[in-house]
């Protein structure tokens, strides 16, 4: 029998969820080969974790990939985001943004518009295509999936899910918390709905109910859809941690029956909702964990392959896609040998913080929002709300749920180093634009709004010197910015010697490199 043939890119991708294909597209955007094995035949049609953070929204609408989710979203209130559900909505007009409120679309929509942009730029999407094995060394890896391919590759990604097969192949452990709580997610159309029932999207805290033991969520997708989330208020569901120690699959596999769906419809929204039909559904857990080391070797992990966490505050999806933008330009400069020393550790240095942060505010969020409380947390839960009344605390919290206050801890004494830029209007050369624009080709920019930088200055390829001017005020009048929207270098203004500065800044790959 002859040997099976060898199939040769540059980085091979596993999973083909939202995290797996934003990172695909970033690739292929700056001319990596690329391919994506996804174990699952098809595309599953599931809402699954659809909500679209405002930086989320940023990012995308920076590539071009923003419209076509919009376009897809569900009818919804405009309203602010939340924190553990609590009835004060979270207002992130302080944070100049676009994008003041998240919004929610199918997640199989997003994995459409990803993929199709993906294999537009050249990516390669191989399903049915469950990985066997990862052998990785000095000078690549080889994966090897179904039917014996092998694939070999200069770099692996995994972005294979809470339970990766990549993970689990290399024997790496996964420390954090069990779930302790567990739920039911399915996608559901209704024969008649009553008066209990929402008509449209709006705020998590009027979105909740709880009756008859259970709590549930059923949040409206148009016409006769719903999106279902549900489980017990008592102790029949939840995880009993000393059975469960070190689990956080127990009973995730077993079918979700049609009856269990009816008794939660029928206990919180009354007799006059009935079932029509079950589309999917799936059971998840609470449970919290992380990856000590985001790379491993040729190996790099992504979204929930690399962290999981409580669903509180819609974070899941949003984590993952803001992975795959920060390793994707760093990635495609390490593949083709244009990076310095360590811009590719940069990605764990700089990821592993914010996944931490997320882990501990939805345990916070865990506490506060527990179906059953506790006298006490019902107490720290009118605490808590007084406190997201007051702007200031408002304002912290929406830029840690939004994703707007994230800033990266890089070199350099002007305050907007690390942070987002409001993306502003501009006006170029060719006539007015918008700051979001300048990156559709994935491309580090350097804004200049003084003018003062010559055309000529010797920039690195995949850097564009922009003059602009801009009405509104940035905060700098020269920035350099990453592929990923944050600020490496600024200058209030040009100096002597803050030209030398700039490319010192642009030598260092434009991240912190140990």
């Amino acid at each position: 029998m002859s040997e099976p043939e060898v199939v040769q890119t540059e980085v091979v991708v596993v999973g083909a969820g939202p995290t797996g294909l934003t990172l695909a597209c970033e690739l292929t955007l700056a001319g990596v080969r690329t391919l994506v094995l996804e174990k699952t035949a098809q595309r599953v049609e599931q809402v699954k974790g659809g909500g679209i953070q405002p930086r989320t929204a940023e990012l995308l609408e920076m590539r071009g990939l923003l419209e076509p989710l919009v376009a897809s979203a569900a009818a919804r209130v405009p309203t602010g985001g939340h924190f553990a559900a609590l009835p004060v909505p979270l207002d992130c007009a302080p944070w100049r943004t676009r994008h003041p409120f998240p919004f929610a679309v199918p997640q199989w929509k997003v994995e459409e518009a990803l993929e199709e942009r993906a294999v537009a730029q050249g990516a390669r999407v191989l399903r049915d295509a469950a990985v066997r094995a990862v052998e990785p060394d000095d000078e690549g890896v080889v994966v090897v999936a179904r039917d014996g391919l092998r694939v070999r590759a200069r770099y692996a990604v995994a972005c294979d899910g809470a339970h990766s097969t990549v993970r689990g192949l290399l024997d790496l452990p996964f420390p954090g918390r069990p779930g302790t709580h567990r739920a039911v997610l399915a996608d559901v159309r209704l024969a008649t709905a009553s008066a209990l029932v929402p008509r449209e999207l709006g705020h998590m805290s009027t979105m909740t109910r709880r009756a008859g033991g259970y709590w549930a969520m059923l949040a409206p997708l148009g016409g006769d859809r719903h999106r279902f989330t549900f489980g017990r208020t008592d102790t029949a569901d939840t995880a009993d941690t000393a059975d469960t120690a070190g689990r956080d699959d127990f009973d995730r596999d077993a079918p979700v029956t049609r009856e269990e769906i009816t008794a939660a419809l029928r206990a919180v929204y009354g007799d006059g909702t009935t079932l029509g039909a079950v589309e999917n559904a799936s059971r998840f857990t609470d449970a919290t964990r992380q990856l000590e080391h985001y790379r491993v070797g040729r190996v790099l992990f992504a979204g929930d392959a690399a962290h999981i966490h409580s669903p509180l505050g819609g974070q899941g999806l949003n984590l993952g896609v803001q992975d795959a933008f920060n390793l994707g330009w760093k990635l495609a400069a390490t593949v083709q040998g244009r990076a310095p020393r360590g811009l590719l550790d940069s990605y764990h240095t700089e990821r592993h913080p914010v996944a931490a942060q997320v882990l501990h505010h939805t345990s916070a969020q865990r506490v506060l929002a527990d179906p059953n409380p506790s006298e006490d947390v019902a107490a720290l839960r009118d605490i808590v709300i007084d406190l997201l009344r007051l702007p200031d605390a408002n304002r912290h919290i929406a830029g840690l749920m939004s994703g707007l206050s994230l800033h990266y801890p890089l070199p350099g004494d002007h305050p907007l180093t690390g942070h987002r830029v409001p993306d502003a209007g501009l006006r170029t050369g060719a006539g007015p634009t918008r700051l979001s624009a300048l990156f559709a080709a994935g491309h580090a920019v350097l804004l200049d709004l003084t003018g003062s930088l010559p055309a000529g200055l010797p920039l690195p390829p995949r850097i564009d010197l922009v003059h602009a001017t801009c009405p509104d005020d940035l905060g700098a009048a020269v920035l350099l910015i990453r592929p990923d929207g944050y600020v490496r270098w600024a200058a209030d203004r040009l100096a002597d010697g803050d030209e030398d500065a700039l490319l010192a800044a642009v030598a260092e790959g434009l991240a912190r490199t140990p």
